[in-house]
């Protein structure tokens, strides 16, 4: 992802309403270069410092209230060491805080996912939370608030399997040190999306890209190692080129671009079984 945490919050804030068109869906966010770039960044921009990368906070101070009616804003948000939530439903912070495709949760009750909460808090560790310690938060603020507990089932649903395509694929080995670390970066321009990943496995790729279909993604190409490849392609057709250069659908720039392909079936995946959650008390 790009250097500054709050470009990486955006984008994840970006898939989040991309999934609204079908269903809450949060993404798993690789962010461990991104991490470090941040904390280099911040030292030279005057940004906040990164938290300790061992760290595991907790909240210091936290409210959580319901949402405004009137308010229109919505998304997860970081501002120096301040956690915003805002407008966020518990389906969707549970997508957000464990990672998972919306159809990957079942047992929420039918609040969880129409009420809106706004939440505001200062974690009780100095600096800026990476993604990873970001989600500890929310899964934190959820059992603490929330009430929220959990555990997890393997179901067969209906996922797109991510397979290798006819004529083989077109990812090239990584041109770099294959133990380096993973870098990927993500732009949106005019209704149209590229990712370009450095150091990467398919198994990252499948990560994010089960994000913006409507069907939980599982990778079965059996392609190991670390590779170097970019994706291009059209998620919002209204905004798109009309010139002829607009990138094809995601399915099409999958074999197009990385000579794989997406299959609808049927699989066993790991499903996140709400067993309890409550609405919160008053702050």
């Amino acid at each position: 992802m790009t250097g500054d945490f709050t470009e990486e919050i955006r984008e994840k804030n970006m898939r989040i309403r991309v999934g609204h068109v079908w269903a809450m869906v949060v993404a798993v966010v690789l962010c461990a270069a991104g991490a470090v770039r941040a904390q280099d960044a911040g030292a030279q921009q005057g940004k906040p410092t990164m938290m300790a990368k061992d760290a595991d906070p907790d909240w210091d101070a936290v409210t959580v209230k319901p949402s405004d009616s009137d308010d229109t804003d919505s998304g997860f948000q970081v501002h120096g060491r301040q956690i915003v939530m805002e407008r966020e439903s518990v389906e969707s912070m549970v997508g957000f805080g464990y990672g998972i495709h919306a159809k990957q949760i079942a047992g929420a009750p039918d609040w969880a996912g129409t009420e809106r909460w706004n939440i505001e808090g200062v974690p009780n560790v100095q600096g800026q939370p990476n993604m990873q310690q970001y989600e500890t938060l929310v899964r934190k603020i959820l059992a603490e608030r929330f009430r929220l507990k959990v555990h997890t089932e393997t179901r067969e649903l209906p996922v797109y399997a991510l397979r290798v395509a006819k004529d083989g694929p077109k990812i090239a080995k990584t041109a770099g040190d294959p133990n380096g670390k993973l870098d990927m970066h993500d732009r949106i321009n005019g209704g149209q999306r590229r990712i370009q990943v450095t150091n990467g496995s398919i198994a990252d790729i499948a990560l994010v890209l089960k994000f913006y279909t409507d069907r939980p993604l599982v990778d079965q190409t059996g392609l190991k190692g670390r590779y170097d490849f970019q994706l291009a392609w059209t998620f919002d057709e209204m905004r798109a080129p009309t010139d002829g250069s607009a990138a094809p659908s995601l399915f099409t720039a999958i074999q197009e671009d990385m000579g794989l392909k997406l299959e609808p079936v049927k699989a066993p995946v790991d499903v996140l079984v709400i067993d309890k959650v409550e609405r919160p008390g008053a702050n």
